[in-house]
């Protein structure tokens, strides 16, 4: 594996001029690397996603104009080039580290390393995140094949598109097939062509929020009722990019942590218990944390990789069809 040297740090606010990220690229990566024919964004504590493919040539985001800089521990900051598969291999472009409005960039900044693979040539991506059940059938470690999205902050004007219309983009983006049921189904036969067992995938609907936060319990239960399964503080925007540069997406929810949604006890009925006398059990508190979901990420790592390599080998089979 080969590294590239780094340089002054980019400017965080992403332009929309791609000329010299594209020219850094061509500089440094040689010919079969440089056309990419599927990437994958590595969520909180999966950027071992990477680790499968060969012949690594690994790009700082700090050598490229555009980029921001990811902050967030699990987080690498560095594009990964390689080949994966048998033969000749795949090529593939890793994100080691993703960008989130909370730690201060710009939306044009969380998205523009997706419109730099959409002119790589990238035509599905696989976006991966670290997410919080709010589902009471989804256990921690089941892999959640995301079929629709909840995003308030979208909803509420907070929102990656907005903007002066563009030539050639639409101004008003279809939504309604953003999550490819082509990937969907490939992630299925992946699963089973790995003998994963039944439990280890589901299905089901990402709630965005913009974090950094945690949900409280009246929050996880207003996202709960409004249908969603899992919750995370990112993904979304990059959806919404890949989708209006013409990218096919897939997203896979690795479950790190349950939402806490306790069931309130009145803090009034219990200083009356205890007023009067009578015995009181306090349930003890709980709390998530980010150590949390990195462990979860740590320990599923292996699986999640097995399955998006399958799942690439798949999506390449039907690329050449």
């Amino acid at each position: 594996m080969s590294i590239i040297s780094e340089r002054t740090q980019a400017p965080s606010l992403a332009v929309e001029s791609f000329a010299g990220t594209l020219d850094v690229l061509s500089r440094i990566l040689p010919a079969r690397l440089l056309k990419p024919r599927v990437a994958i964004v590595c969520g909180s504590g999966l950027s071992t996603l990477a680790s499968s493919l060969r012949d690594v040539v690994e790009v700082p985001y700090s050598s490229l104009q555009g980029f921001g800089k990811s902050t967030v521990e699990g987080h690498r900051s560095a594009l990964a080039f390689g080949l994966t598969g048998e033969g000749d291999g795949i090529p593939v472009v890793a994100m080691l580290g993703r960008f989130h409005p909370y730690e201060g960039h710009s939306l044009s900044t969380v998205v523009y390393p997706i419109r730099v693979l959409a002119r790589l040539g990238v035509r599905d991506i696989i976006i991966t995140n670290a997410a919080g059940s709010l589902n009471p059938n989804l256990d921690v470690g089941t892999i959640v094949s995301i079929q629709d999205h909840l995003a308030l902050p979208n909803l509420t004007g907070f929102h990656p598109l907005l903007g002066p219309t563009r030539p050639n983009y639409p101004r008003f983006l279809p939504l309604s097939t953003a999550y490819s049921r082509p990937l969907r189904r490939l992630v299925f036969l992946a699963a089973h062509a790995l003998r994963l067992p039944r439990d280890a995938l589901a299905e089901g609907t990402y709630a965005w929020v913009s974090g950094p936060s945690y949900e409280t319990p009246a929050e996880g239960r207003f996202l709960s009722a409004a249908g969603a399964d899992v919750v995370g503080m990112s993904t979304v925007p990059e959806v919404l990019a890949a989708r209006e540069e013409g990218i096919n997406v897939c997203v896979l929810s690795l479950v790190t942590n349950k939402v806490v949604i306790p069931e309130y006890k009145s803090v009034r009925e219990e200083v009356q218990a205890e007023l009067a006398g009578k015995a009181i059990e306090r349930a003890p508190e709980a709390e998530v944390s980010h150590e949390e979901v990195l462990s979860v990420g740590k320990q599923k790592a292996e699986v999640m990789k097995s399955l998006v390599a399958k799942l690439i080998e798949l999506i390449a089979a039907e690329q050449e069809k």
